[in-house]
C-alpha cells in the first residue's frame, strides 16, 4: 500500500503558480494551435462505480449534469461561427448512453458533416432497446462516421472485473458483440495499471479480438488506447519551457492543443468550456462559457498535465 502521506509531501508547493514552477522556472503553456475535437461531458452519472474513475463517475455522483441536444447545437453553430477547424466531436461521461439525448445529440453532430465519437462501457444503458434503434439508424444514415470506444480495461475477465466489478467483463463483450454484428465501429480503451509491458497488453487485446471476430487493430495506438494510470498523490515533475527540448517533444502533441470539453455543472445556468477532458473539477481549468473564450492559453499546473500528457504521451481524442 503506498505511503500516501509521502506522496503529497512530494509534491508540496508544486502545481500553484501558473507561471512558475516551484523552483522558479518559467512553466509551460500550451496554445490551441489546431481545434480537432471537441468534447461533450454527457454527466458524471453511470451504471457502474469503478475502482479508479478518472472522473468520479457513479450511479449517484451527477456534478456534472446531463447536457442537452439544443447546447450542443450552440457549440457546434460556435465553431462555425469561431472557424475552428474540427473534425470530430467526442462524447463522454459518466456513461453516455444515460443521457436520454444522446441518440439525438450524435444525430446533430453526423448530420453538421462530423466525425463522431462516443466513449462507453456497453453495459446495459446502451442496450436498451430505444437507444439501440437509435445507434441502428445512426449507423445507417452515417455509415463509418460514428464510432464505439468501449472501456475494456484489461483483456482478461479478471482483471477487467478487479475495476469494475464482476460480471462487467461479460456484460460488455455482450454489446460488443451487438456491435460486432450490425457493422458499428469500434476501439478500445484499456489501462496499464497491472504492470504489463505494452508488447504484453497489445497481445492480450489482440488474441481477444481474434477470438470475438472484432474489427479493431491492437497494435494501433488510436484504435486501441492505452492509458497510463492517474493518481494525484504520486511525485511527479513540473513542466518547464525547457523540458519541449529535453523531452523531444512539442507543444502541439499535448491534448490541450487539440481539444477542449464542455460540461453542465450542477446548478449552472449554462454549460462551461474546460481545458481538459480529465479535469473537470479544478476550477483554473475553465475558460468561460464560450468557444470564443476557450481560445486561450492553458497553463501546465497539475499532476495530470505532467503524467498523462506530457510524459506518458496520452490523448483522450481519436
Amino acid at each position: 500500500m503506498k505511503d500516501v502521506a509521502n506522496t503529497v509531501a512530494a509534491n508540496a508547493g508544486k502545481f500553484r503558480d501558473p507561471y512558475y514552477t516551484a523552483d522558479g522556472a518559467p512553466r509551460a503553456h500550451v496554445t490551441l494551435s489546431q481545434a480537432e475535437t471537441l468534447w461533450f461531458n454527457t454527466g458524471t452519472l453511470c451504471n457502474i462505480e469503478c475502482a479508479n474513475c478518472y472522473i468520479l463517475s457513479s450511479p449517484t455522483n451527477d456534478a456534472l449534469v446531463y447536457i442537452t441536444e439544443a447546447e450542443v447545437s450552440d457549440y457546434l453553430d460556435q465553431i462555425e461561427a469561431r472557424a475552428w477547424p474540427v473534425r470530430e466531436i467526442a462524447f463522454t461521461g459518466g456513461e453516455p448512453f444515460m443521457n436520454p439525448q444522446m441518440i439525438e445529440m450524435a444525430r446533430a453532430a453526423l448530420a453538421r458533416g462530423y466525425d463522431v465519437l462516443i466513449l462507453t462501457n456497453a453495459m446495459r444503458p446502451m442496450m436498451r432497446k430505444f437507444m439501440r434503434a437509435g445507434i441502428e439508424a445512426l449507423n445507417a444514415d452515417y455509415p463509418g462516421k460514428m464510432t464505439f470506444r468501449i472501456s475494456v480495461d484489461h483483456w482478461s475477465e479478471a482483471l477487467h472485473d478487479e475495476e469494475r466489478g464482476e460480471g462487467a467483463f461479460a456484460l460488455t463483450l455482450t454489446g460488443m458483440d451487438w456491435l460486432r454484428d450490425r457493422g458499428v465501429p469500434m476501439a478500445v480503451a484499456g489501462r496499464t495499471v497491472w504492470g504489463e509491458t505494452e508488447t504484453e497488453g497489445r497481445a492480450g487485446y489482440a488474441a481477444l479480438y481474434a477470438q470475438r471476430g472484432y474489427d479493431i487493430n491492437a497494435e494501433n495506438s488510436g484504435a486501441t488506447v492505452l492509458f497510463p494510470e492517474m493518481d494525484e498523490e504520486t511525485e511527479v515533475p513540473e513542466i518547464t519551457t525547457a523540458c519541449w527540448d529535453i523531452l523531444g517533444k512539442s507543444p502541439g502533441d499535448v491534448m490541450c492543443a487539440s481539444s477542449r470539453m464542455v460540461v453542465k455543472r450542477k446548478g449552472a445556468a449554462k454549460p462551461a468550456v474546460l481545458a481538459c477532458t480529465l479535469l473537470p473539477y479544478a476550477p483554473e481549468f475553465e475558460l468561460g462559457e464560450t468557444l470564443a473564450e476557450a481560445e486561450r492559453d492553458v497553463a501546465l499546473n497539475h499532476p495530470h498535465c505532467a503524467k498523462f500528457c506530457v510524459l506518458g504521451g496520452a490523448s483522450c481524442s481519436a
